[in-house]
């Protein structure tokens, strides 16, 4: 079972505590998955299609809560292969489809008593701020999918039309979040990217359980990374660390080779020859065995003048 699956599983499970939440719901599952047929001439019935068996008995929950009727819920086996069954809730004219149709906002009458199709989210039914989630809960059910969080940030609503697809971008920000918008071939996406602001929706639309599933990992993530940078700058400190020794055991080689150790200052001439004799050690274990004792930064110091010196000595014999 996918991510996306569970989180909306776990919605559909969510108690429908108030009439005006569960039209807000419906209002929303409607635009985003449903369609408009004709019955007769003038009769009009809606259906709702689904994949997600949960979302079918949620839809068929809001309408026997709201409208009491019990509509049937027919199962289609889709024709493509390995797919899953789509679920249809058709709610006929004779089960007051009109009437449904206008209280969520979807059909609407001109000044001329025709029928109109309202593609925007009905100010009304979001009045409330509980009603404002119940609709988000609604959007995502029906046309929403959010990214396996282990591979990718990523929550998004598919819509077929710009004014929703807008309205609901601005439902989206109302809780200071930063949705957008993208085109993709006949659909509008609205979308989240980041992983904190996926995480606020989540909670919005009660999704808790799915909520805790993306900061567990959203951590392991985070820690995880944090070890590979670490052990990515170890490594690296590591590496020029080695490099600076070899350079200073090459040098001071060099210096013996060709003109001795006898030439140099005694605090040079002894860290010289600590170097060559422990050429493991630390600059820490170089400074301790020298009398009196000198810290990493004098041992450093001093491995600098031979390095100066020996490539002195290559520009004078002509070699750099």
């Amino acid at each position: 079972m996918t991510f996306s699956v569970k989180t909306k599983n776990e919605i559909s499970r969510l108690p429908i505590k108030k009439d005006c939440c569960a039209l807000a719901e419906l209002s929303a599952l409607i635009h985003m998955s449903g369609s408009i047929f004709l019955e007769g001439q003038n009769h009009i019935g809606f259906k709702i299609s689904t994949e997600n068996a949960a979302i079918a008995r949620r839809i068929f929950s809001l309408l026997k809560i709201k409208f009491q009727i019990q509509t049937e819920v027919g199962v289609r086996k889709n024709r493509q292969l390995k797919k899953n069954n789509v679920y249809i809730i058709r709610v006929p004219y004779k089960f007051n489809a009109e009437k449904i149709l206008e209280k969520t906002g979807i059909l609407q009458k001109d000044e001329n008593r025709e029928k109109t199709i309202n593609s925007r989210i009905l100010v009304q039914l979001i009045e409330k701020e509980c009603c404002k989630r119940a609709y988000l809960r609604g959007a995502f059910l029906g046309g929403g999918s959010i990214s396996d969080p282990e591979k990718a940030y990523h929550l998004e609503f598919v819509t077929y039309n710009e004014r929703h697809a807008q309205d609901l971008c601005n439902l989206i920000n109302h809780y200071k979040l930063s949705s957008k918008i993208v085109q993709r071939k006949n659909s509008y996406v609205v979308y989240l990217k980041e992983g904190d602001q996926i995480v606020t929706l989540l909670n919005i639309m009660q999704a808790h359980n799915a909520l805790l599933d993306l900061e567990n990992i959203r951590i392991y993530k985070e820690m995880r990374n944090n070890v590979n940078r670490i052990v990515n700058c170890e490594t690296a400190n590591l590496s020029k660390t080695v490099n600076a020794a070899l350079r200073h055991i090459e040098n001071i080689e060099y210096i013996k080779k060709n003109i001795g150790f006898h030439k140099l200052p005694q605090g040079l001439r002894e860290v010289a020859e600590l170097r060559l004799n422990y050429q493991d050690a630390t600059l820490k274990e170089l400074g301790e065995m020298l009398n009196p004792p000198v810290g990493k930064s004098g041992i450093n110091h001093r491995l600098r003048k031979l390095d100066k010196i020996a490539e002195d000595l290559k520009i004078k014999r002509g070699e750099l």
